[in-house]
């Protein structure tokens, strides 16, 4: 359901709709997360996972679906021209897959492809924005 969800936002962005699309991932941070998209945006990076196990319950499954909703964030705001923020969605979305891809005892090569794609994504980013720019 929510791999068909995050296709569906995804589509959404390719066609321009970004504010449909804005909508739709907000909805699903509700939806699955219980939390509107700033409080996890308001989150240092280095303490997503702490905070989010620690001190909310999270689960590695939550994790992961909070990692898809960063790349789709990041995916919005690159579509928008909003590359510093793009990239720090990003560099979220890396961060949490990765400790998942380490903590789950299944492999999964989807999660694979993603770890990669994203950090693909985050050295292109890089590259445009400059290295005084992030």
């Amino acid at each position: 359901m929510l791999a068909d969800l995050i296709a569906g936002i995804l589509s959404l962005i390719k066609k321009g709709d970004f504010q449909r699309a804005s909508q739709a991932i907000e909805n699903v941070f509700y939806d699955f997360l219980k939390q509107d998209a700033a409080f996890f945006d308001n989150i240092p990076r280095e303490d997503l996972t702490t905070k989010l196990l620690g001190e909310h319950n999270f689960t590695n499954g939550h994790l992961e679906i909070l990692a898809e909703l960063f790349y789709v964030q990041a995916e919005l705001s690159e579509a928008q021209g909003k590359q510093n923020n793009s990239l720090g969605y990003y560099e979220k979305s890396l961060t949490l897959f990765e400790f998942v891809e380490k903590e789950t005892k299944t492999f999964s090569a989807e999660r694979q492809s993603r770890i990669s794609l994203i950090g693909d994504q985050i050295s292109k980013l890089k590259i445009r924005i400059g290295p005084d720019k992030n």
